[in-house]
């Protein structure tokens, strides 16, 4: 992507989207001197990393734990955060039959839950089909396939068919492959296996990591911080919506935005963009190519919803997250925030956020409020989890767009659009949503990074500056600035 010629101090930044990645990349651009101004459609910052607070009790939007591999944005999260930053215990269960199994799976508790033959029956089909994979090739598209290779199609039967048709609602056969290969990053039985076995101290995948960082009031602690680091000298606006991106010669050249009724153009140089892709395509103004905007109206989103309840009892569970992948049990996943942070709760007092994964205008989406939250106290009484009269307090929460779709072909469509939107001199995507790609949060902001990057223009990194000093640098040029952060974090 052609990058803009003029001076670095004559630019003026425009970032749609105050998630984590348009937030990142607005401190980087700020931190080097540049006028930047986010824009954002939702009351509050973050995204779907925001913490929502209620009478005296705060959650997450399903819990979000930050691991990364990148030592320097490790260092660029403890340092923001500062004594609010906890390292946490990760154990997670699934809860599958009425019975808990570790997750990653562990051989004992495999056998202990299983049974004999049933785990003999899963290592088997494992080696069975890792032994035809040695002789016919075939390379995987589906989720499906991909977990099969990976884990058996007795494990795919057992769990992962299930949970990933409770979360995304169509067949695994129409999952894309990129979804699970993310998210379990490389893992496989095999994997799980020898790690639940050797106590190794080589460098473990991020997805078997037993600690994570964790903001002590919750994940939207991030996004505050970097909202308050901006402002300081430059500008967040939240309740703004986007209508139209107007454009000429494959420059945009300003932003029609709408607040509290009033519309109004804002203009700038560079347009960094991490609100979901089809909309952006479909806010551009003259329309892109029919073909774009095809490939466009084919990408999808999962919506969310959330049924938090109030306890009156100081602990349900010692578990970060607990999956429940049969479909008789409407949510997906739950999870304690107070194992979390104990600022997240009362003293004496706990709270369960429920995910229920879903579309607009379905059945659970539809739901009253009144029968959600009485549906998920049932379910959790049937579970064995709570008493009825614990409860004395709930909230709903509903999340558009959520989750970009992964469904089979997705790819080509994105490429579509990215050949289309590359023409563009001065726009840049960022994000989970704004590149429509399975992002966790580390993933994000490194996008954030790298957008804010490509508008600085780095140089080659300065090798005398030490990398600790990425958040200090108030006395160095824009082009040193922006160097320093790109050695900081190994770019």
């Amino acid at each position: 992507m052609t990058v803009n010629n003029r001076q670095h101090n004559d630019k003026d930044v425009l970032i749609l989207g105050a998630g984590l990645a348009g937030l990142t990349a607005a401190d980087v651009l700020s931190a080097a001197n540049q006028s930047v101004t986010v824009i954002e459609a939702a009351a509050d910052v973050g995204g779907l990393a925001r913490t929502i607070e209620h009478n005296g009790f705060r959650f997450d939007l399903g819990g979000h734990r930050f691991v990364t591999d990148n030592a320097g944005l490790e260092r660029y999260v403890r340092k923001l955060l500062g004594e609010d930053c906890l390292c946490v215990s990760r154990s997670s269960k699934i809860l599958l039959a009425g019975r808990y199994f570790d997750y990653p799976l562990r051989p004992l508790n495999a056998i202990s839950g299983f049974g004999v033959v049933m785990t003999v029956s899963i290592l088997f089909d494992y080696l069975r089909q890792r032994l035809v994979s040695r002789f016919i090739k075939t390379q995987p598209l589906s989720l499906k396939d991909w977990v099969i290779s990976h884990f058996g199609r007795t494990l795919f039967d057992i769990y992962f068919r299930d949970y990933s048709e409770k979360v995304w609602g169509i067949d695994c056969q129409r999952i894309d492959m990129s979804w699970m290969q993310q998210r379990v990053q490389g893992l496989s039985l095999a994997k799980a296996i020898k790690h639940s076995l050797l106590a190794s101290r080589r460098r473990q995948l991020a997805t078997l990591s037993n600690r994570f960082l964790y903001p002590r009031w919750g994940i939207g602690q991030i996004a505050d911080k970097l909202t308050a680091k901006i402002r300081q000298s430059n500008s967040v606006h939240t309740g703004m919506r986007v209508l139209k991106l107007n454009h000429s010669n494959l420059i945009i050249n300003n932003v029609e935005v709408q607040q509290a009724g009033q519309k109004k153009c804002l203009s700038g140089d560079s347009f960094i963009s991490s609100i979901p892709l089809p909309a952006l395509v479909r806010a551009m103004n003259p329309s892109p190519p029919a073909k774009v905007v095809a490939a466009a109206s084919q990408l999808g989103s999962r919506d969310l919803l959330t049924v938090t309840l109030m306890l009156n009892c100081a602990k349900v569970t010692d578990q970060s997250w607990i999956y429940l992948p049969e479909k008789k049990i409407a949510f997906g996943r739950l999870h304690e925030p107070s194992n979390w942070s104990a600022c997240l709760s009362p003293e004496g007092k706990t709270h369960l956020v429920l995910e229920y994964f879903c579309t607009r205008g379905d059945s659970i989406w539809n739901a009253s409020d009144k029968s959600l939250t009485d549906s998920s106290i049932d379910q959790l009484v049937t579970l064995g989890l709570i008493k009825c009269d614990m409860v004395f307090d709930s909230l709903v929460t509903r999340i558009a767009n959520a989750y970009p779709l992964f469904e089979v072909g997705y790819q080509q469509h994105c490429q579509t659009i990215y050949d289309y939107l590359d023409q563009f001199s001065n726009l840049y995507t960022a994000g989970r949503s704004g590149m429509f790609r399975y992002y966790n949060m580390d993933h994000a902001m490194m996008a954030g990074i790298d957008a804010a990057e490509k508008i600085m223009q780095t140089p080659a990194p300065v090798a005398a500056c030490r990398t600790d000093d990425v958040l200090n640098t108030q006395t160095l040029t824009t082009e040193t600035r922006s160097a320093v952060l790109a050695k900081a974090l190994e770019l």
